[in-house]
């Protein structure tokens, strides 16, 4: 799969991060004018990794508390938002974050994007092009997700305090079809004004994993 990943043209995927750089400077300078403060973007890596790394994931056995499988490289410093490194926000999943945004590539195709909902524990998939998902093709991608992020909340808690607040169950999923021509429209036009250098804050994270 990661070999799938990196045959995206780079284009498409610097397309994706700048997007993402641009939401997350505009959260860094006025956090106030989005839904929420507790919330986090994530660039094409987080999934790209997540994807790879799964079966290792499912593969591994727990211990005797559930605890001990093999989560991606990398997963530590998303949690704890030091990664992405432009912008970081420093905010650990769960404590100080809500709600997470990221980046999926599908099938190696296209792109779809999805909203991570911790308290909620659902995540709801956008299908940026409005390309016809079956619901199995949705489960077979989802998936990984809506086990590793949980596990992951349990896993990585500070404190079994913490960790008492959080269950190793899969979360939902919900499916939602947005206006994907006027939204890429708007995405074009906001990285053409906001950051027209956008290959200068290439994304050089988790190079060393790749």
């Amino acid at each position: 799969m990661i070999k799938e990943a990196n045959s995206l043209a780079p284009e498409m995927l610097w397309h994706i991060d700048a997007w993402i750089i641009v939401l997350r400077k505009r959260y860094d300078a006025n956090p106030q004018h989005f839904r929420s403060e507790r919330i986090c973007f994530l660039d094409h890596l987080f999934a790209q990794q997540w994807i790879f790394n799964f079966k290792d994931f499912k593969d591994s056995k727990p211990d005797q508390n559930g605890l001990g499988r093999r989560l991606p490289g990398g997963a530590w410093n998303y949690y704890a938002g030091t990664i992405p490194s432009f912008c970081q926000s420093n905010k650990v999943w769960g404590t100080d974050i809500n709600d997470i945004y990221a980046p999926v590539n599908f099938t190696d195709s296209h792109w779809i994007a999805m909203w991570i909902s911790i308290p909620k524990r659902h995540i709801v998939v956008f299908d940026s092009i409005c390309f016809s998902i079956s619901p199995e093709e949705l489960d077979v991608v989802m998936e990984l997700f809506l086990y590793m992020v949980p596990y992951l909340l349990v896993e990585c808690a500070s404190s079994d305090k913490v960790r008492a607040q959080y269950s190793p169950e899969p979360f939902t999923k919900d499916f939602a079809k947005p206006n994907g021509k006027s939204m890429m429209d708007k995405m074009a036009v906001d990285l053409f004004q906001e950051i027209p250098n956008v290959h200068e804050f290439e994304n050089k994270d988790m190079d060393d994993i790749l």
